[in-house]
């Protein structure tokens, strides 16, 4: 008789981690969501989910894409054109989209987030498949299974608007898809995702063992994703299971590719920051989540006084054009980076700085990995 679980393992990571960010992140998710009651959690996200959810994982994993980027003296001089261009093509788009009304700028903000939730979830799975070197079918279905575990809540949730609610703001996403096609989508998705259990399992019955970590992730990915929309009936539901899966990871990615810049010499003088480790580097981030979180309520929510003050300025509306787009900025370049930041065809060396790769041998694989997806693409809620 055939192992049927029979170990065929190309974790990301690591077992530990992987199992911790990906399978980890949606278990602590759905606690979360079923303890609501006794947590008062009910409805709206309370203030302390907020900060720990929202400013901790969503808006702090937004700024650690630093640690890739702009905190990387070296990286900057590689890639000046892009680094000068992503802020000021998305500043400049921003403005123009909220000059011409706020709800487009909302509208716009929200179809990029979600464009790029779908696709680091399909640069996870994509990423598995490489390491596995899995044939182009089993890449195929895959990818299949990610989209549709996305997709499928998500055309549910056009065609079920209003709800209790919203990605940004309220009406952000485009009202009006017929009831039926949202659950002619959720139809596809269960026929899809049965599809691609089928292939698991006959590969587990042939003795060839399941990519354990893959396998976690693709579901975790269909519970979040349906838990979160179909499924929840208030903020805090959807929050605690869009933040979750999303952040986690992240910083995971960027914690491992950090310790390998810093192996190189990277980082200059901000090195003694990276070199103390993860509990330093999480606590820097959570301060510029906050001061962010801050600036937002005093120039333009004033929702939150208990935590960031009384009062605040009320700035005329044109101020709010330049101003908006201004505060946004950190979320808007993080979209555009990455879908470029983590393309190892286009950078060999990554795969090293990652763990993927021995050293030196970054310029060899250069040709093996150019058709390689980005881990990432382009993100949340917050």
């Amino acid at each position: 008789m055939p192992r049927l679980l029979a170990p065929s393992q190309a974790w990301l990571f690591g077992r530990g981690v992987d199992l911790a960010v990906f399978a980890g992140s949606a278990l602590v998710s759905v606690g979360l969501v079923l303890a609501a009651p006794g947590l008062g959690a009910v409805g709206d996200t309370p203030p302390w989910a907020w900060v720990l959810l929202v400013v901790g994982v969503d808006v702090a994993h937004v700024w650690c894409t630093l640690l890739r980027t702009y905190a990387d003296g070296e990286e900057l001089r590689r890639r000046p054109g892009l680094y000068t261009a992503a802020p000021l093509a998305a500043y400049l788009l921003g403005v123009f989209a909220w000059s011409q009304s706020p709800g487009l700028f909302w509208r716009l903000f929200a179809y990029t987030a979600l464009f790029h939730f779908i696709r680091q979830q399909y640069g996870w799975v994509a990423l598995y498949g490489r390491k596995a070197r899995a044939s182009s079918t089993e890449r195929a279905l895959d990818a299949a299974a990610i989209y549709a575990a996305t997709l499928g809540p998500v055309v549910w949730w056009h065609a079920h608007l209003p709800r209790a609610f919203w990605w940004f703001v309220e009406e952000d996403f485009v009202a009006g898809l017929p009831s039926g096609v949202g659950t002619a989508a959720l139809a596809v998705q269960g026929g899809v995702l049965a599809t691609w259990a089928g292939f698991q399992a006959a590969r587990a019955l042939r003795g060839e063992g399941l990519q354990v970590g893959k396998v976690l992730l693709v579901l975790a990915t269909a519970v979040t994703w349906f838990g979160g929309i179909v499924l929840a009936r208030d903020d805090f539901s959807f929050t605690v299971m869009n933040v979750l899966l999303h952040g986690v990871p992240y910083f995971a990615l960027l914690l491992r590719y950090a310790r390998g810049r810093l192996a190189e010499g990277g980082y200059g003088a901000l090195a003694p920051v990276v070199r103390a480790g993860a509990p330093v580097v999480l606590a820097v981030l959570v301060v510029l989540a906050l001061g962010e979180e801050w600036l937002w309520d005093r120039l333009v929510w004033h929702e939150r006084p208990r935590l960031f003050g009384e009062g605040g300025l009320v700035l005329p509306a044109d101020v709010l054009a330049l101003v908006v787009p201004l505060l946004a900025l950190p979320q808007s370049t993080h979209y555009l980076l990455d879908a470029f930041i983590w393309k190892p065809g286009r950078e060999p060396a990554l795969l090293a700085r990652l763990g993927w790769a021995p050293r030196g041998a970054a310029e060899g694989s250069k040709a093996s990995t150019s058709r390689d997806s980005p881990v990432t693409h382009a993100r949340p809620s917050s």
